[in-house]
């Protein structure tokens, strides 16, 4: 099971997964000397009766939403971190609204720093959060009190992801395979390496899948899922695949994707139906969007079918014209 944070900017997300995980999913240099998130971060942890747990850390600040758009796309579980001193701020709301768009429902909120706050402070803290989850996809979900540095509550929440793994159903490893990259580098020794997390299929060592849209050919040398070297992966592990082909690793961005032969076929422009939240603006007919798909964010613009403005908490039939090719 895959579990992202989300959450206001300073809420203890990452300070958390260490708790959880032992893992400081800060890798960044200046992510160290600023002591904050900037692009997603990764642990995993193994779970008592086998398999892996993996997490997702993702950055609070608004002007990295595209990162944690990155992250929480193709995720299981959600964690919402809520800081009880400062209680729901203006990126846990967007956060919120983003898991909802998204379809997440399953999830849970750590509510953090409660060393800080008194007994008062702590239950008002709650009923903020309960009152924001109100109307919501995680409308319900539990709420664990903890101090991710002292470790009080810390256990209860631990436990709680581990029952919700134990009873997660695996996604089904049918059809051709598409993984979302969200990372690329080169490792001495190895080559270049793609990770991201598998939205479909299967794949193996050998296999010869895409990089698309550029359409670069690769082989897969090596791969680890779930961060344990592995023969094979499939829908819904995280993985790294070291790759061969006629390519350089500056040549792969986040947002592409690595697909069986037969998914090859880029666009430049789909069909959908636009949900406009209550809260937003009215969306107009030929406005200018960021498309957010997986790992990627792509500009582009929506003409509205059925309609000239879609007001807030409407819906309309549109054609998105995208300014590049996806997948």
């Amino acid at each position: 099971m895959l579990v992202g944070t989300a959450g206001h900017i300073d809420h203890g997300k990452t300070t958390l997964v260490k708790a959880l995980t032992g893992v400081d999913a800060d890798r960044l240099p200046e992510e160290k000397a600023r002591g904050i998130t900037l692009d997603l971060g990764y642990a995993y942890t193994p779970l008592p009766a086998g398999g892996v747990l993996g997490f997702i850390d993702v950055p609070g600040h608004e002007k990295l939403i595209h990162n944690m758009l990155a992250g929480a796309t193709g995720v299981d579980f959600v964690l919402l971190v809520v800081a009880a001193d400062d209680g729901p701020m203006p990126q846990t709301r967007e956060h919120l609204e983003l898991i909802d768009l998204l379809g997440l429902a399953k999830g849970a909120v750590a509510l953090t720093k409660c060393d800080r706050v008194d007994a008062a402070r702590l239950a008002a803290a709650r009923h903020e959060v309960e009152a924001l989850l109100a109307g919501t996809a995680l409308a319900g979900c539990p709420i664990f009190p903890l101090s991710a540095i002292g470790g009080d509550g810390v256990p209860a929440l631990r436990a709680h992801i581990e029952a919700a793994a134990a009873n997660h159903r695996a996604r089904s490893a049918s059809g051709y395979f598409r993984l979302a990259i969200d990372r690329a580098f080169t490792l001495a020794g190895v080559g270049t390496v793609v990770t991201g997390t598998a939205h479909a299929g299967k794949v193996s060592r050998g296999d010869t899948p895409i990089i698309s849209p550029p359409g670069y050919k690769a082989r897969v040398r090596s791969l680890h899922a779930q961060d344990r070297p592995a023969d094979g992966g499939q829908a819904g592990d995280r993985c790294a695949l070291a790759l061969t082909g006629d390519f350089e690793k500056q040549d792969i961005a986040r947002g592409m994707w690595l697909v069986a032969p037969e998914l090859h076929r880029p666009l430049n422009r789909f069909h959908a139906e636009i949900r406009v939240p209550a809260g937003q603006s009215a969306l107009e007919h030929w406005h200018a969007v960021h498309v957010h798909l997986a790992a990627a964010d792509i500009t582009g613009r929506v003409a509205l079918l059925d309609c000239e403005k879609v007001s807030p908490g409407g819906t309309a039939l549109a054609e998105v014209i995208l300014d590049r090719e996806t997948l």
